[in-house]
Parts: C-alpha cells; sequence; structure tokens
C-alpha cells in the first residue's frame, strides 16, 4: 500500500507538467514516420496499392497547416478554463484543472499530428519512401485523422464544462475522497499508532515548507539498520521549519556519527505547496475555501455553500465506512506515527462555512442537518465531532441570525443533534435573554 501511495503522488507530479504528454506524443509521432518505412522490407510489399506522392502531400499539408492553429486554440481555451477555476472556485484548485486527462490528451494529439505531419511531408518531398511506405504512411495518415477528430469532439465536450465551479467542485471531491479512503484503510500508514511523547534525539528539516510525503518504507530500513526506532512527529500537510522536530529517533549506534539523521530528512518530501494524493486535510480545505467564498458578499451564491456541506457529508460518511471495514495491521512495527485526528478534520470543513454562512439560515439550517446525518452514521468518532461542531455552528449563528423565528429553527435542530450526540444543551444565557 505504501508503495502505491509513493508511486501514485509522484505521477500525480508528473501529471502536473503540461509539456510531459505533447512530448510523448512528438516521439510517437516521429516514430510512425520512420515505421512506415520499414514496410519495404515486408514481403508482398509490391502488391500494396500504390498511392501517388502529390495526394499524400497535400494531405499532410492540410494536416501541418490546421493541427498548429487547432492546438493554440486548445492552449488559449485551456489556459481561460484553469483562470477561471481559480477565479470562481479557489486557486488551490488550479493544479486539478491542470491535471484533465481530457484536455492534456487532447493538446498532445494535436501537437503530436502537427510533428508527424511536418517529418512526413518532409520525408516525402525528399523521397524517402517507395511505393509500400507511401502505402503504409497513408494509413497512419489516416489513423491519426480518426485520433485527431475523436480527440476534438472529446474535448470540445469536455472544455466547456472544465473551469466551470461544478467541474472544479467534483475533481475536489475526487481527489479528496481518494486520500481519505487511503488514509481511513491505514490511518497510521502503516506504522504503529503514536501514543506517548516523543523519545530520542530530535531530527530537524532544512528547508521551510509543507510535508508533502513520507517514505514509511524508507524510515523503516534506517531504523532496521541502527537497531532503533523512530517516531515521526508530522502528517502530511504539516507546516515545518528548520526548528520544529520531524521525528525522533532512538538507536544504540549512534545517529548523529553514521549520518542517519540526514538520511532519515530524505525520507520527507517537503514543498511549497500541500498536495491532494497524501493530505486528506488539504482537500476538505479547499471544499471550504470554495464554500467559503460562495458565502462572500461579492459572489453571495449560499446554493454552492448548501453544495459544498452535502458533498462533506458525502465524504464523512465514505471515510466512516472505509474506517470501520477491518483492522490495519502494523507493517513498519519500528516506526510510530500519530493518527488524524477526526475532530481536525472536522476543523478544516465545517468552521469557515459555519463563520461566514452564520447569517444565512439556509445554510445555518443545512450545516445543522448535516451534523445531525452525521451522528447517525453510527461512528462514535464521528458522532462525537459532529454534536461539538453542532454547538460551535450554532453559537456562529446566535451571534449572526436577527430573527428569533429563524433562530429558533437553528437552534431546535441543534438542539437535537446535541441529544443524539450525547452532549450538553446548546441554548446559552445569551439566547435566552433575547426571548
Amino acid at each position: 500500500m505504501e508503495t502505491r501511495t509513493m508511486i501514485r503522488f509522484y505521477l500525480a507530479r508528473l501529471q502536473e507538467r503540461l509539456w510531459l504528454k505533447p512530448l510523448i506524443s512528438c516521439i510517437l509521432s516521429l516514430f510512425a514516420v520512420f515505421v512506415a518505412e520499414l514496410a519495404q522490407h515486408v514481403e508482398l510489399a509490391e502488391s500494396f496499392p500504390d498511392i501517388s506522392a502529390e495526394s499524400l502531400e497535400t494531405l499532410l499539408s492540410i494536416m501541418s497547416a490546421s493541427m498548429l492553429v487547432i492546438a493554440v486554440f486548445a492552449v488559449g481555451s485551456m489556459l481561460s478554463a484553469y483562470s477561471s477555476a481559480s477565479r470562481s472556485a479557489t486557486p488551490r484548485s488550479f493544479l486539478l484543472v491542470v491535471g484533465d486527462d481530457v484536455s492534456q490528451n487532447a493538446l498532445s494529439t494535436f501537437i503530436g499530428a502537427f510533428i508527424f505531419s511536418i517529418v512526413a511531408l518532409l520525408a516525402i518531398l525528399n523521397g524517402f519512401y517507395g511505393q509500400p511506405g507511401r502505402f503504409v504512411l497513408f494509413l497512419v495518415t489516416i489513423f491519426v485523422f480518426t485520433l485527431v477528430i475523436l480527440g476534438f469532439v472529446r474535448w470540445v465536450d469536455r472544455i466547456a464544462r472544465l473551469g466551470q465551479l461544478g467541474n472544479t467542485i467534483d475533481k475536489v471531491e475526487s481527489a479528496t475522497d481518494a486520500a481519505l479512503k487511503t488514509r481511513a484503510q491505514m490511518p497510521t500508514l502503516g506504522a504503529a499508532r503514536a501514543m506517548t511523547a516523543e523519545k530520542g534525539d530530535a531530527v530537524y528539516p532544512e528547508t521551510v515548507g509543507y510535508v508533502q510525503n513520507i517514505d514509511i518504507a524508507k524510515l523503516q530500513h534506517i531504523a532496521e539498520q541502527v537497531d532503533g526506532r523512530i517516531s515521526v512527529c508530522v502528517l502530511p500537510g504539516t507546516f515545518v521549519t528548520p526548528g520544529s522536530p520531524l521525528a525522533f529517533i532512538t538507536a544504540k549506534s549512534g545517529p548523529d556519527k553514521d549520518g542517519v539523521k540526514d538520511t532519515i530528512v530524505e525520507a520527507f518530501v517537503i514543498g511549497k505547496h500541500r498536495t491532494f494524493e497524501s493530505d486528506p486535510r488539504f482537500g476538505l480545505i479547499v471544499l471550504s475555501e470554495i464554500g467559503s467564498r460562495a458565502l462572500s458578499p461579492a459572489v453571495n451564491d449560499p446554493g454552492t455553500a448548501i453544495d459544498i456541506v452535502g458533498t462533506l457529508v458525502r465524504l464523512f460518511v465514505r471515510w466512516a465506512r472505509v474506517s470501520e471495514e477491518e483492522d490495519v495491521p502494523i507493517k513498519y512495527d519500528r516506526i510510530s506515527i500519530p493518527a488524524i485526528s477526526l475532530n481536525d478534520m472536522f476543523d478544516d470543513a465545517f468552521n469557515a462555512i459555519a463563520r461566514d454562512g452564520a447569517a444565512s439560515v439556509e445554510v445555518a439550517i443545512r450545516l445543522q442537518k448535516a451534523f445531525g446525518s452525521l451522528v447517525l452514521v453510527g461512528h462514535d468518532e464521528l458522532k462525537k465531532a459532529a454534536g461539538t461542531h453542532a454547538a460551535l455552528a450554532f453559537r456562529h449563528a446566535e451571534r449572526s441570525l436577527a430573527l428569533k423565528e429563524e433562530l429558533d429553527a437553528v437552534q431546535a435542530l441543534a438542539e437535537r443533534n446535541a441529544k443524539l450526540a450525547g452532549e450538553a444543551p446548546v441554548a446559552s444565557p445569551g439566547h435566552q435573554s433575547r426571548e
């Protein structure tokens, strides 16, 4: 599981690079041009139909002239969609929109077809192909045309949605769901759960940034080499500085002398930005930002915030189901790491929406109904966190709602949630005085 997580992390970094797929497409295009020449050496090659060089020149000239224009048009449309996603949702969703497979594949197809047509045209003009080669090149050209048409049709359908708020929310939800599922299956990344205070020699990073990924298998190997234990005190998504420890190591062979601390630091990927793959809290924060942005006076779109609340409920229900499926075995017995806090995830997901949507009775009621749904899931930790945040959301509404009737409606739901969660009543002295 840890190996798959590491592979998924690095593949996601590659997917964010717009040049990768066009480069692969260009290499395949050059390969296709020279494969056609190999037809000269195939048996029965002389029986192939004779395709005139002039017809191929015309076909390839049309392709070369049109593909460059379409590629430029595609880049402009994609940049417009990326800008729209950053404005309508949140800049943190940009990398997910950039990684859209359909758009990248379409752009790669257009650029690859352009390179193919130019190189093939030069080969034709210089007599590189005989009769069999021209026929095979004709077949390859028809195949490339087919790919271009299919890619263009799929891309037009996708670009109409790419960058739209609903599409961006779906992408963030999908990325967050994958990260939450992985973390629910391995709450401590395959290591032992850290239960006591850290002991041993502290290991500090040399850079400032966010922990993007942790190679637990590498840490296990290090601990076995020095016959010791490593207690990791950060999780992916934690902001670290040279003064904040990444881990503590206890070993018999002296980690300072053997340079083990530097090797431990190398197991932590630290970057300028948080990522979605190994950091489920980041996805929750991005969803919360989208909902909070929709509640700003400039946007005034409580419907989007309500939609985000529903998305968050869906994610936590899935997380609860996966986390209770089976006991997680300890794969890395020399490593301990703290489990992710469900209460912290609730803070990331709901606090901003509860604060910014407190003056909107629709949002306040939807929040209470959402917490009520989570209380009834049957997960003890989820039940407690939902009850606590239901009371917090009510206190925000109590300070912001002007009409007694609206506040009473929110209070009725909050009191029901408190009763179901076994929490204290939500009514405060301040509310009683208003009555």
